[in-house]
């Protein structure tokens, strides 16, 4: 059975991907930085353990993996979920909501491929799948940060899938475009409107279906792919 770690596992598309990681048959476990009630929560409703670590320190994501792999024997997938947004328009942007965003939706993914990859190495096995976005694609006005970030995360998978390519670990993005979470549904209701009036298909993506693009890339047949994106984002942003 292989064990997927998911970080920013406990909520939104993270949660989602997990539950459908274990109805498939995997060995689950995920990661928050927060040992809270929604946390609790979730680890009562789905059974899946959850680690507390914060995936913007380097030290503390290198001895959560050495945990997850001492309790669970390996860890074959990994899934980089953790993110946040903090949106200004660049000349009100101050340097905390850029060094935020910069630290737990990029760094974070260094942190966690440096702490599972010589573990994979020597394996000959692996499969690493980070969650994108639309906006690291196409860009999006009040988001230098974060798109700077998802276009970052596109970068940093090309690159460490040529070096992995011949040890049988493959890298890969998953980019959504708008998905049907809490925080979407916090949005105004006519601002929300017109989101989806420029979705070519008309709607939200609803996160199973984010959940399925993930499980799609970490499949054991999906080994010839490798340092792609998978825009998952209903036509809104074609390349």
């Amino acid at each position: 059975m292989r064990t997927v770690l998911i970080t920013g596992g406990t909520s939104g598309i993270g949660a989602v991907t997990a539950r459908a990681f274990k109805d498939a048959g995997y060995n689950v476990v995920v990661n928050n930085v927060f040992d809270d009630e929604p946390t609790a929560k979730f680890k009562e409703e789905t059974g899946i353990p959850a680690y507390i670590w914060d995936v913007t320190d380097f030290d503390g994501c290198a001895k959560g993996v050495a945990q997850v792999i001492e309790e669970h024997g390996a860890i074959d997938i990994l899934v980089n979920n953790a993110g946040i947004i903090r949106d200004a328009m660049l000349h009100k942007m101050d340097p905390d909501k850029w060094n935020s965003v910069i630290n737990v939706n990029l760094n974070s993914a260094y942190n966690m491929c440096h702490a599972v990859i010589n573990h994979m190495r020597e394996r000959k096995y692996g499969r690493i799948v980070s969650i994108g976005s639309v906006n690291g694609l196409a860009g999006q006005m009040g988001q230098t940060n974060y798109s700077a970030t998802k276009a970052g995360i596109i970068g940093f998978t090309k690159a460490l899938a040529r070096e992995t390519s011949r040890k049988g670990i493959t890298v890969n993005v998953v980019a959504p475009g708008y998905v049907n979470t809490a925080m979407m549904q916090d949005i105004p209701e006519d601002i929300l409107a017109g989101i989806v009036d420029s979705v070519p298909v008309g709607r939200l993506a609803e996160p199973e279906e984010i959940a399925h693009a993930v499980l799609f890339l970490a499949d054991e047949n999906s080994g010839f792919i490798t340092g792609e994106t998978l825009s998952i984002n209903g036509g809104l942003y074609m390349q």
